[in-house]
């Protein structure tokens, strides 16, 4: 059997550990602080972006919000069935369905936002305030330097 060269790293020094483990932080609190609204962060993005270009496709909201094209279609289900995005045929290919935030849709995010806010405010809370935001910068400069490399790159 032969022995690895290569000496371990322990968990601790690793920074994929701690993003791995910090998206997990910042999903349970915005579960927290979205309870009432029963809402996910993907399907905030999916609302919030549709709201923001209205008439955009699936793809097109799948590759804004740098989510996973064979699976965007559940959530679309799901925000559908809830009443809160609508689905309409384009014009230009009936293949295509495009989507719209419906009324309820849009009052949810009325409703969503300050909780979603919070949620922010609290991620970031054991920060100092002057540090937020070059951590913010930094987290987007790593980010954008290895979109490429995700198996849903964002276009935003």
């Amino acid at each position: 059997m032969r022995k690895s060269k290569a000496k371990a790293v322990a968990l601790e020094e690793q920074p994929g550990y701690y993003i791995r483990r910090l998206q997990q932080i910042a999903v349970a609190i915005f579960l927290e602080e979205t309870q009432p609204q029963g809402i996910t962060p993907v399907q905030y993005a999916a609302l919030f972006a549709t709201q923001q270009q209205p008439g955009l496709d699936q793809r097109t909201l799948a590759s804004t919000i740098g989510f996973d094209t064979s699976t965007i279609g559940g959530v679309i289900d799901r925000l559908e069935k809830r009443g809160l995005i609508e689905r309409q045929a384009s014009p230009t290919d009936r293949r295509v369905r495009l989507l719209q935030v419906t009324p309820t849709g849009q009052a949810m995010l009325d409703e969503v936002i300050p909780a979603m806010l919070k949620a922010q405010q609290r991620i970031l809370a054991p920060l100092p305030a002057d540090q937020r935001p070059q951590f913010l910068a930094m987290l987007k400069t790593v980010v954008d330097a290895n979109n490429g490399l995700s198996r849903a790159p964002s276009d935003g």
